[in-house]
């Protein structure tokens, strides 16, 4: 009998059948949560505090809610429609602390640069970089560069890390979604994922669709504004994509969720792509919407205020928030039947974000 490779080995495969890690282990969904339950978060010991893996940390200084995030960005091509790995780097980190209600203070940049990148697309990375944090209102305030041998990374990685203060009046924490709760989604989802996708490989989807980063902490101060303290939980549907987070939030908070399958936003160049391509849109990666979990009485006050901004203008009600079936999702189907979505097991598009 021939030994089977666990390296040559496809997605979805369980941790326990590989001691090697798997471009799957970076998907943002099973098998991301398994490497970071199993292996990362045990290996901090008591140097881990204890509660939910949230998108930024609150860290409370003199009184005051200092928010902290940090990420890495190594998404294939570099440049893409509709943005670049340098404004990716901002949007990533300035939405990471939004989903804890904080407006960015600061941030620190890094590159990771592999000997014979070229000059002009390392300005342009900065530039964008910077014309980003102009446009978030966010300074850059220090950083670091790194060049390693030619072979040791593939072109570029970016680096940021993120400093907030959390807006008075909310709290919105991956443990928060309660029964009842409307869940509320700003925007179409899988555009940015089904780019990414159509640049790389070439299949020309890319001349009807373009990434949707952009960042969303004036979205979130408009519907902490209109509901305080009724915005339960907030998640940028990134890696893994709405199926991923709204199971993610599913578990840690421990309710159901029920979602319309006829009010999520596709974009019609998004689902010919994935229907083409086999994918479900539903786990294809957003970097520029956010589903928000908030109590029914505040839910059409916190839409309208979405909708009054241009990053979710096209804001929907998907669903609600039931005491049944905790930890799990159900999609009610146009014909009227429910199935189970589940979180993303292995890869679906490795180097997006």
């Amino acid at each position: 009998m021939t030994a089977v490779d666990p390296l040559a080995a496809s997605c979805p495969l369980p941790l326990a059948e590989t001691e090697r890690v798997l471009l799957g282990h970076g998907s943002g969904g099973q098998l991301s949560a398994e490497l970071i339950g199993d292996v990362l978060v045990p290996a901090l010991g008591s140097a881990a505090p204890a509660g939910a893996l949230e998108d930024a940390a609150v860290v409370p200084i003199d009184g005051v809610d200092v928010v902290l995030s940090t990420d890495a960005y190594v998404v294939s091509p570099l440049f893409f429609p509709g943005g670049d790995i340098g404004a990716l780097a901002v949007h990533g980190t300035v939405n990471d602390l939004a989903m804890r209600a904080a407006l960015p203070v600061a941030l620190a940049v890094a590159y990771v640069v592999e000997e014979g990148f070229p000059l002009a697309d390392l300005r342009r990375v900065a530039a964008s970089v910077g014309a980003a944090a102009r446009a978030a209102g966010v300074p850059v305030v220090t950083g670091d560069t790194k060049v390693v041998g030619r072979g040791a990374a593939d072109g570029l990685y970016v680096v940021t890390t993120g400093v907030g203060q959390r807006l008075a009046g909310a709290a919105p924490s991956a443990t928060g979604a309660a029964p009842g709760d409307a869940v509320l989604l700003s925007g179409p989802i899988g555009s940015h994922g089904t780019t990414i996708l159509s640049v790389r490989e070439g299949l020309g989807f890319d001349a009807d669709i373009c990434s949707d980063t952009q960042p969303l902490h004036r979205l979130v101060a408009a519907m902490v504004d209109a509901g305080g303290d009724a915005v339960h939980a907030l998640r940028d549907p990134t890696r893994g994509g709405i199926a991923s987070a709204l199971n993610e939030i599913a578990v840690t908070s421990g309710v159901g969720i029920e979602i319309d399958e006829q009010a999520l936003p596709v974009p019609a160049p998004v689902q010919a792509a994935c229907e083409i391509l086999g994918l479900d849109p539903a786990h294809v990666a957003n970097e520029g919407c956010l589903v928000a979990f908030v109590a029914a009485h505040r839910a059409d006050a916190v839409l309208a205020a979405m909708r009054s901004r241009p990053e979710g203008r096209a804001a929907v009600n998907i669903g609600t928030v039931r005491d049944t079936e905790p930890g799990r999702v159900v999609v009610r189907t146009s014909v009227g039947s429910r199935r189970i979505l589940d979180m993303l097991v292995g890869e679906q598009l490795p180097r997006i974000c």
